[in-house]
């Protein structure tokens, strides 16, 4: 019923967008016609309109996986480097929201762990919105800054990492099958920040999934059942993603190309030192301008992914 509603608002969509076009086309006849200037501006008005609408809705043509129109839950992970790498979490955890802000998308922190010093070891957002996955699907990966630490001192030159993993928000009617005896469950009192509930009570959940070893942990929510309902819904989607993972390279084994998908394989690089620069080095797409890219704008790297990868539709069952 999902899939069928989904197809109805697609195929509404574009019946809309093709009636518009023949409304646009009869009145530049008509204004033709009638050679009133009025309505030739108000038509191209109209026509620029749809041609940026239409652009869109055909770039999304080439998000064709199963979960591409759901929500994601986007995780964050500082790799090796203490606070240096914390903080380059947080920067990535801003750059994040500020894309998703743009792009009218809701957010929501479920889980995070603040670092030591400074930063953040680690965090989970909530991406709610239309093709939220779909978009945020080309970030997966380690993300690599270069740049003078201001951690350090003597103010050297640091390379940090990080993790950026992405799932999309599997509800229960997904055939994704967990039995419940693979399942440890803890609970303790949450750490970070909240009302004097979330403190005094044990409210936080850590789930363990004993056959793959994936550890989810929910903090942020007032109830012990409100956390326990996200962290099922993590723990779910991780566990499609390690499917499709397991079909990604099943396929590139069969095609002849080695993936490795180890911690140092670095998808896109952020320099603010000796020069500014960032480079996705999958599409070998780049730009100069480092702030805005941290300040959000992630559009022309997740659309430079999506056109090289375009028809390689991600089939899997969980």
């Amino acid at each position: 019923m999902r899939r069928l509603a989904n197809l109805r608002d697609e195929a509404t969509t574009w019946r809309s967008m093709a009636q518009r076009v023949a409304d646009a086309l009869d009145l530049i006849e008509l204004a033709r016609t009638e050679q009133d200037e009025t309505m030739v501006a108000e038509i191209g008005a109209e026509v620029t309109t749809i041609q940026s609408e239409l652009a869109t809705l055909e770039f999304q043509l080439r998000m064709s996986g199963q979960h591409d129109r759901d929500d994601a839950l986007l995780s964050i992970h500082a790799g090796a480097g203490g606070t240096e790498s914390q903080d380059w979490t947080a920067m990535l955890l801003r750059m994040y929201l500020r894309w998703a802000e743009t792009s009218h998308y809701r957010t929501e922190v479920v889980d995070s762990m603040p670092g030591e010093e400074a930063g953040t070891k680690s965090v989970t957002v909530l991406v709610e919105g239309p093709w939220a996955y779909g978009y945020l699907k080309t970030e997966r990966g380690v993300h690599r800054l270069v740049r003078l630490s201001p951690f350090d001192s003597a103010h050297r030159r640091h390379t940090s990492f990080a993790l950026v993993e992405v799932v999309p928000n599997i509800e229960d009617s997904v055939e994704v099958q967990i039995n419940p005896d693979d399942l440890r469950i803890d609970v303790y009192k949450s750490s970070g920040a909240g009302g004097q509930h979330v403190q005094k009570n044990s409210t936080a959940i850590r789930l363990i999934h004993l056959p793959t070893g994936l550890v989810v942990t929910c903090q942020n929510e007032r109830s012990q059942t409100q956390n326990r309902e996200m962290a099922m819904r993590i723990l779910r989607g991780r566990l499609y993603d390690l499917e499709r993972q397991k079909w990604e390279d099943e396929q590139a084994r069969l095609k002849g190309v080695h993936v490795d998908a180890g911690w140092g394989n670095q998808i896109r690089s952020y320099v603010l030192h000796p020069y500014k620069m960032v480079k996705d080095h999958r599409t070998g797409h780049e730009v100069g301008n480092a702030e805005a890219v941290l300040d959000g704008r992630l559009d022309d790297f997740i659309e430079a992914y999506l056109r090289q990868n375009a028809g390689q539709v991600e089939s899997v069952t969980a």
